[in-house]
């Protein structure tokens, strides 16, 4: 009985943990949809609209932000694969003076907030002339402590007899990793983007800090600028462009939803 109790407790909490958060997302969508009256109330017979999303995209260069946000994250996410493989694959399979300590300087850097990292970070893009620059929102987060570590530790389950077989076919280091290693790993290389494309998509702080003009705002920064000083506090409006900034995530994971837990869980990550 006791633990039947136990199950049923469990089942409550984990439905009002996951109603309340959902309710955020409701009123967002309630409020995008209907006229600005009836923001605060809840009327099921109310009517729709469109309207708050004609009024946001016009209001703001939303189109703009999304260029600069796809730009930013792709940019990311290309430099980390191909340096995150390179270092991984390099930590897996070969012998070098000083292995273990660099190894244990990336899982270093897993312990340090990026935030840590800005104020230096800022007078590094200074120094190179990036400020107010995609590149220079994008560099910093190109070397990937966490990439590396994945990637090492997918790496190591390779079966080495995989790699003598290539050797004999002829392939070379670079082949042997493009055509043994990276497609054994994809399952890591999927789960690993949807960690990246997702957070730097949402990452505000350091871009916020390091551009100044519309032109390499990413969405994040666009949408606050539009939030407290274009529409004041009409929620109509802005839960419209909300939804329109984390549209794009919403629905990639709604399409990509059983990709999405399959990779995380084939990846081994906890």
């Amino acid at each position: 009985m006791s633990a039947r109790v136990g199950r049923w407790l469990n089942t409550v909490a984990a439905w009002m943990l996951g109603i309340l958060w959902l309710l955020p997302l409701l009123y967002a969508v309630w409020t995008a949809f209907h006229p600005a009256e009836f923001s605060t109330r809840f009327a099921p017979l109310a009517p729709l609209t469109l309207e708050n999303f004609e009024a946001a995209w016009a209001a703001a260069p939303f189109a703009r932000y999304f260029l600069n946000s796809f730009l930013l994250v792709t940019a990311i996410l290309a430099g980390q694969l191909v340096l995150c493989t390179l270092a991984a694959f390099a930590f897996a399979r070969f012998r070098f003076p000083g292995r273990e300590i660099a190894f244990v300087l990336v899982l270093v850097q897993l312990m340090i907030m990026p935030d840590v990292l800005i104020v230096e970070n800022y007078a590094t893009m200074r120094r190179f002339g990036l400020i107010d620059t995609v590149a220079g929102m994008a560099l910093p987060y190109v070397a990937s402590a966490f990439g590396i570590f994945l990637l090492r530790q997918a790496f190591k389950t390779v079966p080495k007899e995989l790699e003598e077989a290539a050797r004999v076919e002829g392939c070379g280091t670079l082949g042997i990793l493009w055509r043994v290693y990276v497609p054994l790993a994809r399952p890591v290389y999927i789960a690993y983007a949807l960690v990246s494309v997702s957070y730097h998509w949402n990452n505000f702080l350091w871009p916020l800090i390091v551009t100044n003009s519309v032109e390499t705002r990413p969405l994040t920064v666009g949408l606050s600028v539009f939030a407290s000083t274009d529409q004041g506090i009409d929620w109509s409006i802005i839960t419209a462009a909300t939804l329109l900034a984390s549209g794009p995530l919403l629905v990639a994971f709604l399409i990509f939803q059983r990709q999405f837990v399959q990779s995380f869980l084939r990846a081994g990550i906890r």
